[in-house]
């Protein structure tokens, strides 16, 4: 969460029932290490209280009545140059606008236009107000001048309707936070490819030739690479993840798929990293039906499938893109002359090799053991790390080549 780290994030609550997620949010963003600080709007208050905010930040919640304390020539434009970004969520209709036009009438909307930060509006309302003519246009207002919106979302409403209005939840609002503070990143204005998850060749209709990768790490990286500013393609197969806020992606099924898909996004990439576990081999013919038991056991005849680094690596040498290639060696035994002879036979500029034979590495799992082996015959070993700790680490050394 580095990207969160030590960021001053300044949060407006309006009027809303939804003011409720806005604790969480707030709760959420201080574990990660970010420093929040809360203004609360006079019927922000109506729905929850500023001791709600202080006892899950810390820091003091700022309500209307310390516009006019002894502090008051002051505060909002403190409070508004010091900020990284200025979140308002949630974001009710009358908030949205007073922002479009200017208004400055309470602490949180004097304090917005004294920011000199990115704003990021989260809207809540109840049935018909979002898709009301006026509130779109004061949007597209807010967008113009360079605001970012998030959301909202379907669902039922507090009045008991079904529509447009519900605030997105905390985690999604984390990953838009994230987004925007890291435009400015390492990796700003640069395309980062990014694979992840386990290929999935047909047998028959209903079952799949895989493997055990959850796309845990590919996701991890393609995270890190959005803290870090780039534009993120994530090609990926099917898997329960949520992909991260910002990436563009790009879903597969088998290594054919996946091959056809990285070539295309490879051309102008800067950098490609190849996380999945794409399969080595397939049934050479998938059966029409389904197999029964009844017809006894098949014999599959398999072949292998494309090599998708050893394409790119082709690619690379006419277009020069992308122009680092990183590859993963997931391996059981002969750890590093397993990865050594892929780092070399696949042109890499490096390569993360793991044991998945460690039960507290690999697939599945939470943490991840890496060794990072460079096209120069440095080796670098990495310790037990989460998997956003590995996907940080590999990022910045992605950055330092590109740099």
């Amino acid at each position: 969460m580095s990207v969160l780290k030590d960021k001053h994030i300044l949060l407006g609550v309006t009027g809303s029932i939804a003011a409720f997620k806005a604790a969480d949010l707030a709760s959420k963003l201080t574990q990660m290490d970010a420093q929040v600080d809360v203004i609360l709007t006079p019927t922000a208050e109506k729905f929850i209280t500023p001791l709600t905010f202080q006892s899950v930040t810390g820091r003091h919640a700022f309500t209307e009545s310390d516009l006019w304390g002894g502090e008051a020539h002051v505060l909002h434009v403190g409070l508004g140059k010091s900020a990284d970004i200025l979140v308002i969520a949630p974001c009710t209709a009358n908030t949205i606008a007073k922002l479009a036009h200017g208004e400055a009438g309470n602490l949180l909307t004097i304090t917005a236009l004294a920011a000199q930060c990115p704003l990021l509006v989260a809207p809540a309302m109840d049935g018909g107000m979002f898709d009301h003519p006026a509130t779109q246009e004061n949007l597209a207002k807010l967008k113009e001048r360079g605001a970012y919106v998030a959301g909202p979302t379907e669902g039922h409403l507090a009045s008991g309707l079904a529509g447009k209005g519900r605030l997105i939840e905390p985690a999604e609002l984390i990953g838009h936070i994230r987004f925007v503070l890291g435009r400015r990143g390492r990796l700003a204005a640069k395309k980062v490819v990014v694979s992840a998850g386990g290929t999935q060749e047909p047998l028959d209709p209903v079952r799949v030739l895989t493997n055990k990768s959850s796309g845990k790490q590919g996701y991890a990286l393609a995270q890190a690479a959005l803290d870090a500013g780039a534009n993120v393609t994530l090609i990926t197969t099917p898997t329960s993840l949520t992909p991260p806020v910002g990436a563009r992606v790009i879903n597969v099924q088998t290594a054919k798929q996946m091959l056809d898909a990285v070539l295309k996004e490879s051309a102008d990439a800067d950098a490609l990293i190849m996380a999945a576990a794409v399969a080595d081999f397939r049934p050479k013919q998938a059966a029409g039906n389904k197999m029964k038991k009844r017809d006894g056991i098949p014999q599959i005849e398999l072949e292998e499938t494309e090599d998708i680094l050893e394409a790119v690596a082709a690619l690379k040498s006419g277009k020069r893109r992308p122009r680092v290639m990183v590859g993963f060696a997931a391996e059981s035994r002969n750890l590093l002359e397993n990865a050594n002879e892929k780092l070399k036979a696949k042109k890499l500029d490096f390569i993360a090799a793991n044991d998945i034979s460690s039960k507290d590495a690999g697939f599945g799992v939470e943490t991840n053991r890496v060794t990072l082996l460079f096209e120069t015959g440095k080796h670098e070993s990495l310790p037990l790390m989460n998997k956003a700790e590995v996907a940080d680490a590999i990022i910045e050394r992605v950055a330092a080549l590109l740099e």
